[in-house]
């Protein structure tokens, strides 16, 4: 049975157990130069050009037709370049801060807890600081028969509104969609940003009808199913949004946005601290399986339990729930 490692980096001590074979480099004067270069003397430092090279690489992303999970694997193969080199980077500054060079960088191999521990440090710090990863992770939108309208007018109309979209001009923005729509009546992702428009414009009730309207030109739109219930947590309408949520496990099971959502909602709005974290193990897992950045949002939401359990004398309960779900906090 598969387990997962989660750091709880607030409140525990330690993040990693470290069972692998470990490639050396000894050229202590190389590293020297390296850091001596960059300037590298923090964490933050440390990073910030690996981040750069990693934003760099997301961007370049073409998500056109691809499901989250095939973009979620490319953001992770991203990464996953960038972290032998943070490996080197990051133990050669601490080497020199702690024992002026005399010691070796140890590369610790793809798979290992230690690969592990940079792979994160550097995903959480991307996540944080890269605007373009959320541009990308964002796109849910799966194309049906219906979803692109094979009209050249509509679809010009369309992209007109994507562009007012992105420049924050969303009342025009909508106009265009509608106007796409009165050239094609069957173009579901219009519906689905006329209903993205109107909930950034607060306007709710129009946002939920034009997602139901998506809906029922491809009733397995999965934008239209993940927004209805955030459009509900607006309305403080709560387990309805729950339910919404439900609705979207049971036509997409595998999208580890119903179990992030029924946690969130649980945890942040109805205080039910222990259903939550259940939830939001099944969602932390289920990240890690699909190699999602969203991983990180999961992690807090468990820290944050943590804190709120212990204080509640529970703390032992917080453990047995992350043992049922096969994760280990180290």
């Amino acid at each position: 049975m598969t387990k997962y490692l989660l750091s709880l980096m607030i409140f525990l001590a330690g993040i990693f157990t470290v069972n692998a074979q470990k490639d050396t480099i000894k050229d202590s004067e190389k590293i020297s130069r390296i850091v001596k270069e960059t300037g590298i003397t923090q964490k933050q430092k440390l990073l910030s050009p690996v981040r750069a090279d990693v934003c760099n690489c997301i961007s370049k992303i073409e998500t056109s037709g691809k499901t989250p999970a095939q973009i979620a694997k490319e953001i992770s193969q991203c990464i996953d370049d960038k972290v032998d080199a943070y490996q080197i980077i990051s133990q050669s500054a601490q080497i020199l801060e702690n024992t002026k060079g005399k010691a070796e960088i140890k590369i610790f191999p793809k798979g290992s807890g230690g690969y592990q521990k940079y792979y994160y440090e550097i995903e959480e710090n991307v996540f944080d600081s890269c605007e373009v990863i959320k541009k990308v992770v964002a796109v849910t939108n799966q194309e049906s028969e219906n979803s692109i309208s094979g009209d050249p007018t509509a679809v010009k109309l369309y992209n007109k509104g994507i562009k007012e979209y992105e420049a924050g001009n969303y009342a025009k923005a909508i106009s265009y969609f509608k106007d796409a729509l009165q050239v094609d009546s069957l173009f579901a992702f219009a519906w689905d940003n006329i209903g993205i428009c109107n909930r950034k414009l607060g306007n709710l009730d129009e946002a939920l009808a034009a997602y139901q309207q998506s809906l029922k030109i491809n009733p397995f739109g999965l934008m239209p199913l993940q927004n209805i219930p955030i459009v509900y947590l607006f309305q403080k309408n709560y387990d309805i949004a729950i339910e919404e949520y439900k609705r979207l496990a049971a036509i997409y099971p595998n999208d580890p946005e119903t179990y992030y959502g029924i946690g969130n909602v649980l945890i942040k709005y109805k205080n039910d601290y222990e259903n939550g974290l259940k939830y939001m193990c099944k969602a932390y897992s289920k990240y890690i399986e699909l190699h999602s950045p969203y991983r990180v949002d999961a992690q807090k939401q468990i820290n944050f339990v943590y804190s709120k359990m212990k204080a509640m004398g529970k703390e032992s309960l917080f453990y047995e729930i992350l043992k049922e779900n096969n994760i280990n906090p180290e």
